[in-house]
């Protein structure tokens, strides 16, 4: 039977209208998975853990969504998208369930690195998925601005509502209750792509594939980075997103305790972070395809968000110690509090604008493999996953050498964008004319 969207070419500013279902069910289901993003790491501190003990539940919790990111091309490819977007659905809300009940409710830390671990295979399949629906159902030309709606819908859920919201509900119902309050975005989210996206299954590679076939399909990911364009590639998507999810877990520890920030003022400032991602996501989808894909990363991704990453953290600091002193009297407190938050959004708008000029990486990695694109989009969803792992990693082995020494990690993360800089003059892609 033919696929009535098959050939819909129909879009808006670069988003494949058929997709927009899609969109949606990411959107919804990211928010409920960011929920935690922001403040979980303080909360584990609170409940009476170490910040080594939290930064290593966010590891763990990263590494398994590594491997998760890893098989989700792959397994996307083989069982189709829909389904392994069901699959990771369906675990993210049990698991989320145990972790509430048996860890985080009873400040249990075995059952807390037990089902947040379990929990972090969940949300890539969930997510990643959706890269291989929208490879299979449009054009190479569309790849660069579908993947900007992409990561743009991503920015909305997890870090716009994943964050904003939490910022009113956490002083109304606390902490529990706001995770709790993250099933409903998640299930929504899953209820769409169970009965919303039927049409946009593409074709199952694993009908008619045997067990081995179907574990050498998966295994090609890894056999991809032998080809060292593809290495490049991993290394500087690996790096992306390092301050992204590095200063999510030391962000509310530095804030609250250097600028006594309340948690909600932390989480809001995250979320204009991730607000102004909503924009630059799509502009570079953009911007690549008119400048090039390697120029945009190079130029604007990395050195971008090295010296995002550094006024990230100076300029704070900065401001606390030269802000006038007259902006504190009697009856000035709050205003002087006002004026350090409004201050703190400068890098947080920075960090948001060039975090998303790494978007063309996505239709680098498939061109680099042509004839393996779900292996390709494993290894790039791979490399996004290591990030979401090496991140915290990075900041707990530096604070473990340096305790509470916030401006050690800004400079190692800012060394890593230098690394990724000078890796991209090694990489070497033939962007595909329009």
């Amino acid at each position: 039977m033919n696929n009535p969207t098959a050939h819909d070419t129909r879009e808006w500013m670069g988003m494949p209208l058929k997709l927009i279902w899609g969109y949606i069910a990411i959107a919804l289901f990211m928010t409920g998975d960011g929920f935690e993003l922001a403040f979980l790491s303080k909360y584990i501190v609170d409940l009476g853990f170490t910040e080594a003990q939290s930064s290593n539940a966010f590891a763990v919790y990263g590494f398994a969504a590594a491997i998760a990111a890893w098989v989700s091309g792959v397994v996307a490819e083989i069982i189709t998208p829909r389904k392994a977007m069901i699959i990771g659905f369906v675990m993210w809300a049990v698991l989320h369930v145990l972790l509430l009940i048996f860890g985080l409710g009873q400040s249990n830390y075995a059952m807390i690195l037990l089902f947040y671990g379990l929990r972090g295979l969940a949300y890539p399949l969930f997510l990643y998925s959706f890269i291989v629906m929208i490879v299979q159902n449009v054009e190479a030309r569309q790849i660069g601005p579908s993947m900007g709606w992409f990561w743009t819908v991503y920015s909305f859920g997890i870090g716009v509502f994943g964050s904003f919201i939490p910022s009113f509900t956490i002083p109304i119902f606390g902490e529990m209750g706001t995770l709790w309050s993250a099933l409903i975005f998640v299930v929504l989210g899953g209820l769409v792509a169970v009965f919303k996206l039927g049409h946009l299954t593409g074709k199952a590679k694993g009908d008619g594939l045997s067990t081995q076939e179907k574990l050498s399909e998966l295994s090609r990911a890894i056999t991809l980075l032998k080809n060292p364009q593809i290495a490049y590639a991993s290394f500087i998507r690996i790096v992306n997103t390092l301050s992204l999810f590095g200063y999510a877990v030391i962000g509310p520890m530095y804030f609250t305790k250097n600028f006594e920030f309340s948690t909600s003022q932390w989480l809001q400032i995250w979320t204009v972070f991730f607000a102004t991602t909503l924009v630059s996501n799509v502009f570079w989808g953009i911007v690549g395809e008119k400048i090039g894909w390697v120029r945009t990363i190079r130029w604007f991704g990395c050195i971008g968000m090295a010296l995002s990453t550094l006024v990230f953290y100076y300029l704070p600091e900065w401001y606390n110690t030269v802000a006038p002193t007259g902006l504190t009297d009697a009856d000035g407190s709050a205003a002087a509090g006002m004026a350090e938050f409004m201050m703190a959004w400068i890098p947080a708008i920075l960090l948001g604008w060039f975090v998303a000029a790494f978007v063309p990486m996505t239709p680098i990695f498939t061109t680099l493999e042509p004839t393996h694109k779900g292996a390709a989009i494993s290894v790039y969803t791979l490399s996004a996953g290591l990030s979401n792992f090496a991140a915290p990693a990075i900041a707990g082995a530096v604070l473990a050498m340096f305790p509470q020494n916030y401006e050690m990690v800004a400079l190692v993360f800012t060394a890593c964008y230098i690394a990724a800089f000078g890796v991209s003059f090694l990489l070497k892609v033939q962007q595909p004319k329009n």
